[in-house]
C-alpha cells in the first residue's frame, strides 16, 4: 500500500506481511509477505500506519504500529461474506483500544467477476474507545467515508490508560518464539 500525503507526495509503502491461504484467497501462490517492517509516516494528519486486509488477524503488528507512534491506520481490505464478518466488527475496534489510536477500516463491497467472492463493504472509523465515528458504511454500494477524528480524544485515551508505559517486554520473549 502505497502513503500518501495531502500534497499529493509520496511518503512510501506498507508490505502486507501475513498472507492467506484459504478458499478465494489463494494468495500464497501470487504474493510473498511483507519484509520492510511496520513503518508510520508523518503526514499531515497525523502519524499514519497501514496493516493490509488478513494482517489484522494478527495483533502483534498493531502493537508494532502503536509503538513506532501511529496515530492513525488504516486497514484496506477485500474480504468477502461468511468468512470473516463477525471479526471485522471485533478485530479492529479492540486493536483501537489496545494499541490507543484510530482506525479505519476500509473493505470493498460487491461480487467479484472472476469468483464468488461477495464482499461486504460496511468500512468504518473507530477511536480508541472502540467507538465508531460516524455511521458505518454500506454493505452493498460503494461510499466514500470521510470523518473528522478528534484528536484531542486519543492524547485524553493515552493519559487515561498508560498501556504503552505498563508493558513488560522482559517478559514477551515466548510470544515470538517460533
Amino acid at each position: 500500500a502505497a502513503v500518501i500525503d495531502a500534497d499529493g507526495s509520496y511518503l512510501g509503502k506498507y508490505r502486507k506481511h501475513h498472507i492467506p491461504q484459504v478458499k478465494g484467497f489463494w494468495e500464497k501462490f501470487y504474493f510473498r509477505p511483507g519484509n520492510a517492517g511496520w513503518p508510520v509516516f508523518d503526514t499531515a494528519v497525523g502519524r499514519v500506519g497501514v496493516y493490509i486486509c488478513y494482517d489484522r488477524h494478527f495483533p502483534e503488528g498493531w502493537r508494532a504500529l502503536g509503538l513506532e507512534g501511529a496515530e492513525i491506520v488504516f486497514n484496506p481490505s477485500a474480504t468477502s461474506r461468511g468468512l470473516s464478518a463477525y471479526l471485522w466488527q471485533l478485530e479492529q475496534p479492540a486493536a483501537a483500544v489496545a494499541n490507543e489510536y484510530f482506525v479505519g477500516a476500509i473493505n470493498r463491497v460487491g461480487v467479484e467477476e472472476l469468483g464468488d467472492n461477495d464482499f461486504y463493504g460496511t468500512s468504518y472509523f473507530v477511536d480508541p474507545e472502540a467507538q465508531f465515528v460516524g455511521e458505518v458504511a454500506s454493505d452493498k454500494e460503494p461510499e466514500l467515508v470521510v470523518r473528522d477524528l478528534d484528536m484531542a480524544k486519543l492524547r485524553a485515551v493515552r493519559d487515561r490508560w498508560q498501556f504503552y508505559r505498563d508493558r513488560r517486554p522482559d517478559a514477551y520473549g515466548p510470544l515470538t518464539a517460533p
